[in-house]
């Protein structure tokens, strides 16, 4: 694919929001395929639980990647899809709230691996400042717009309780955060130029709770 056609599709960004999350599958099934050269829209689309029309539908918006008769080049796809998530780069991150979920995503290796490198870690607890976490020292969350500034972080990640969400989300948006990782149990506001999304673990378990509570056994007394 010509470097001139895949720069154009993507400033047309063409491609609607439901697609990307389905991008990372692809990628993900492509890490499983590593043995073979070449891999067909069918294959991707039963590994990801989609179908091969979703899946030649989803790059199409990116540009031509398949060969006829042979499929997707898996080598050329995983590179190029690394491309469109912007993940063929490095990306610092701010985490803010170094509590058990703040530290168990500061000990993730996974990220490091994807290019996101967290490289500043910010609480308002005395106790926790200054200690060192999966080499990253942890500091007052009133330093958090200088050492964002000094490390040109774009990234946050938000793992603190409910009724300080909206005021750290605030703080980061005036230090020049463009996108954010919530877990907390709120939808704070935020500018529309401010991507925030926003990840709620008590409605993911209610979700789950409901497919159980719900299952045709259960609603019909099967047994």
């Amino acid at each position: 694919m010509p470097a001139e056609l895949f720069s154009i599709k993507m400033k047309n960004k063409k491609a609607p929001v439901v697609t990307i999350p389905r991008l990372s599958f692809y990628y993900r099934a492509l890490m499983e395929k590593s043995d073979t050269q070449f891999v067909s829209s069918q294959e991707l689309a039963e590994l990801t639980g989609t179908s091969a029309a979703q899946v030649r539908k989803d790059f199409a918006y990116f540009g031509q990647f398949g060969a006829a008769g042979k499929g997707y080049r898996v080598d050329f796809l995983k590179n190029s899809i690394t491309r469109i998530l912007g993940v063929d780069k490095k990306w610092p991150v701010a985490l803010v709230g170094v509590g058990n979920l703040g530290s168990a995503l500061l000990s993730y290796k996974g990220f490091l691996r994807q290019g996101f490198h967290v490289v500043a870690a910010f609480d308002s607890d005395e106790e926790k400042i200054g200690r060192e976490l999966a080499g990253v020292i942890v500091q007052n969350i009133d330093a958090l717009k200088d050492e964002i500034k000094l490390k040109k972080i774009k990234i946050a990640v938000v793992t603190v309780p409910q009724q300080a969400a909206q005021d750290v989300i605030d703080k980061l948006v005036r230090s020049g955060i463009k996108a954010i990782l919530n877990f907390a149990p709120v939808r704070p506001r935020a500018p529309k130029s401010v991507e925030v999304h926003n990840i709620d673990l008590s409605i993911e378990l209610e979700r789950l709770a409901y497919f159980l509570s719900n299952s045709p056994r259960r609603i019909f007394g099967a047994h």
